[in-house]
């Protein structure tokens, strides 16, 4: 009989909380045994797939708090105090949960539930640049853009690579400038 209150959901909230404690490569059916009080096979009863479904449902969790950050940051903004937002947005995401961060896929998954939480995000992308006008396949490569600046800023200010002394809140400010100028002139010139 399954534990009272365990959930699936429940389950990957106890996984999430390992990999916020010691990284992913902590996360055992073992270690969420031990932290939801049950035998390792009791898991099985919430998450039958074992190792690789916890894996892939805190993968499709972490996509979906991501776009739910960056969907509430943007929410009653536009242009560049928008994009401004979700880039402050994804670098806090990247800072408070360093790594949940590290099990955010990169590359699209053959996974009904990781695509549509991927989806969302990128729809928040998307959303955003319409503020520039930007639809279609233009779009497309804007938001390619502001996902390659957000996610190589927060991989490298959340991996340690930034150790010289000036201030980031500056550097992030003028990256975000760079940014911001681009796409009021989007497309950019060939």
């Amino acid at each position: 009989m399954p534990r009272v209150g365990l959930t699936p959901a429940a389950v990957v909230g106890f996984a999430l909380e390992i990999i916020d404690d010691k990284g992913p490569e902590s996360l055992t059916l073992a270690s969420v045994a031990g932290r939801a009080g049950v035998a390792t096979p009791s898991l099985y009863k919430h998450v039958p797939g074992g190792l690789p479904e916890l894996r892939r449902l805190v993968s499709v969790r972490v996509t979906q708090e991501l776009a739910e950050a960056l969907g509430e940051a943007v929410l009653g903004r536009s242009r560049d105090d928008a994009v401004a937002a979700l880039f402050a947005a994804y670098l806090g995401y990247a800072e408070r949960y360093p790594y949940r961060y590290a099990a955010l896929p990169q590359a699209p998954q053959p996974d009904a539930d990781l695509r549509e939480a991927a989806a969302r995000l990128v729809g928040v992308i998307i959303a955003v640049l319409r503020g520039y006008g930007l639809a279609g396949t233009e779009a497309v490569h804007a938001a390619r853009t502001v996902r390659s600046m957000a996610h190589g800023y927060a991989a490298l200010a959340t991996g340690g690579a930034f150790q010289l002394a000036a201030d980031l809140t500056v550097t992030q400010d003028r990256l975000v400038r760079v940014l911001t100028d681009g796409l009021r002139s989007w497309p950019p010139s060939a």
